[in-house]
């Protein structure tokens, strides 16, 4: 009988990615706080997580304009609208990305708990413990 490694771990392994990827845009913002014009980008993790979890759909393109289904699991990003803009066009707040990137943090360790939890679970079922 085959094993479903995907089934078993759940919908754990796709947060981990969305939560890798949200991490990355929001250093991304981070880094850039100090450029003008730089407008804050964002991940709206919650959506991207049901779209990823949604099972494949296969489509056929009946025409070169039209839209593919592909789904990447690196999201789609959203510019992030600013409690206070600045003179110089750039919307990052330092408070609000520090904040925002200490809690995806900690949904990120506690992703690869759940995921250390259910890889220890296989293994005592694989050992007949």
């Amino acid at each position: 009988m085959p094993f479903d490694l995907d089934a078993a771990l759940g919908v754990h392994a796709q947060a981990l990615s969305l939560r890798s990827r949200r991490a990355e845009v929001l250093a991304a913002n981070l880094a850039n706080a100090d450029t003008p014009g730089y407008k804050a980008r964002d991940l709206d993790f919650a959506a991207e997580l049901e779209r990823a979890s949604l099972p494949a759909v296969t489509l056929t393109r009946t025409a070169a304009g039209h839209l593919s289904a592909d789904r990447d699991i690196g999201g789609t990003l959203k510019y992030r609208v600013p409690v206070q803009p600045s003179l110089d066009g750039n919307t990052v707040d330092g408070q609000l990305e520090h904040a925002e990137f200490a809690k995806n943090a900690i949904a990120y360790q506690a992703s690869l708990q759940f995921l250390d939890s259910r890889i220890a679970g296989i293994r005592r079922a694989l050992s007949g413990e």
